[in-house]
């Protein structure tokens, strides 16, 4: 069976400019608890400076109503922060670190090898109490500042993360650049060294590949899939992460693919509907789009993914 993990709640709304009130945010993971969906990433210990939208993580956490059956993560970034996600009862703890040194040091400013270091005494303690930890590996295909990364990057980074403990590694498309081709570049080298029953994929959908990579990413015997309802979401530090791959698409294809879910998609366009007062209406698309050299972002073929390429 297929795994959705619903990221939403933290992926979808961190780089949203508006302020969904905390209420709202209650009343949207409540929702998505009943939607057959198996974890939900409700929120982020990390700085209210860093990303205010995630400030009310604890309260969060306080007054959503637990389903049994599933999970409810949280993302980390220090033994700070997992102190407070211990203290909030989250179920699972969610590290990140990139396989970009630039995109790295402009997230949370270090290096690979320093956020390694971060994640030792956080991976001894959530083991100690018996949580679950998931790693991210940002930027596994493109940066937004350094281009395509080598396949062996990520996979040195992947053997030092297994290495440490980590149970899953969430591998993620940042910018959305990545293609079916690039998937199998990767998973070709890296499911030699870990197995696919602990990898999960995270596809962003700027240049619509996000349901082609999904699919490329089963053919692996991967089962675990991170996607965020009505395609909320990004990063606020990569430019071109313009949203992830849409929960109800993902759910659409798996099933056209002949795979069983359990998740209800009416139930996620409502649970959706929820943001709707809080959140501004999706852009058309441009008309007639600019050249991507002009793009403040543009660096080796990439630009900040809201308008078309046209080299």
């Amino acid at each position: 069976m297929i795994k959705i993990v619903e990221v939403g709640p933290r992926d979808g709304l961190q780089n949203e400019f508006s302020m969904v009130p905390t209420s709202a945010k209650i009343d949207f993971v409540n929702a998505l608890s009943r939607t057959g969906v198996n974890e939900i990433e409700v929120s982020a210990f990390v700085s209210p400076k860093k990303i205010p939208q995630l400030q009310d993580a604890a309260i969060v956490f306080e007054k959503i109503h637990r389903v049994k059956g599933v999970v409810y993560s949280a993302l980390v970034p220090n033994e700070k922060g997992l102190e407070r996600a211990f203290q909030a009862g989250v179920d699972k703890v969610s590290l990140f670190t990139a396989a970009s040194e630039t995109f790295n040091q402009k997230n949370i400013n270090t290096s690979i090898k320093g956020s390694l270091a971060r994640f030792r005494p956080v991976v001894t303690q959530a083991g100690k109490r018996g949580r679950p930890i998931r790693a991210y590996i940002s930027t596994a295909f493109w940066c937004a500042f350094e281009g395509k990364i080598s396949a062996q990057k990520v996979v040195n980074l992947a053997s030092s993360l297994m290495d440490m403990g980590i149970d899953e590694l969430s591998i993620s498309d940042t910018i959305g650049k990545a293609t079916p081709d690039d998937v199998e570049q990767l998973m070709d080298s890296l499911l030699p060294i870990v197995p696919p029953d602990r990898i999960a994929v995270h596809y962003h959908d700027t240049y619509a590949n996000g349901i082609a990579n999904v699919l490329k990413s089963l053919s692996y015997g991967i089962r675990t899939v991170d996607a965020s309802v009505g395609g909320l979401g990004g990063c606020p530090f990569a430019p071109g992460a313009t949203g992830n791959v849409s929960t109800e698409d993902v759910i659409r294809a798996l099933r056209n693919a002949g795979e069983t879910l359990t998740a209800n998609i009416d139930r996620l366009l409502q649970a959706r509907e929820l943001l709707n007062p809080y959140l501004p209406a999706p852009s058309l698309p441009e008309t007639d789009p600019p050249d991507c050299s002009t793009c403040e972002f543009f660096n080796n073929g990439l630009c900040c993914g809201r308008h078309e390429l046209t080299l």
